[in-house]
């Protein structure tokens, strides 16, 4: 069997994980039907945003969003990659469009927002895990 030579991207782009942002109407409702009933364990929840992990498989996550305090508009992806300052550059060098600059929040993570090609913004977000 001839396996398919797969791209890996840039050298900036070790993923952890990608999770889809659900942006919602209000962030701190429903989540029984995420724990509950599709059996994922709250990760987090900061009032405007809530996330829900797989207990089995840490790469599976979703998050609600009703608004995030610093951004200037909603990200529809976040995608967690082992090196945020080299994925800022890559997509300077790239001539992306930032919609939100490397930043180190308050809560705890450096993040910046990039839109791609179809008008989609994405959170590129670095972790301490």
């Amino acid at each position: 069997m001839i396996l398919p030579t797969i791209n890996p991207g840039s050298a900036s782009m070790i993923h952890r994980r990608i999770v889809p942002n659900l942006n919602v109407d209000d962030a701190t409702t429903g989540h029984e039907f995420y724990e509950e009933f599709l059996g994922l364990r709250k990760e987090f929840d900061m009032g405007w945003v809530a996330s829900f992990r797989s207990p089995t498989n840490p790469t599976v996550q979703v998050s609600l969003v009703s608004g995030d305090r610093t951004a200037p508009e909603p990200s529809s992806l976040s995608v967690a990659v082992a090196d945020v300052d080299a994925a800022y550059a890559d997509a300077q060098r790239r001539g992306y469009e930032i919609v939100h600059p490397l930043t180190h929040e308050p809560w705890g993570v450096r993040r910046f927002f990039v839109r791609d090609p179809h008008g989609i913004v994405v959170n590129i977000v670095g972790h301490a895990d």
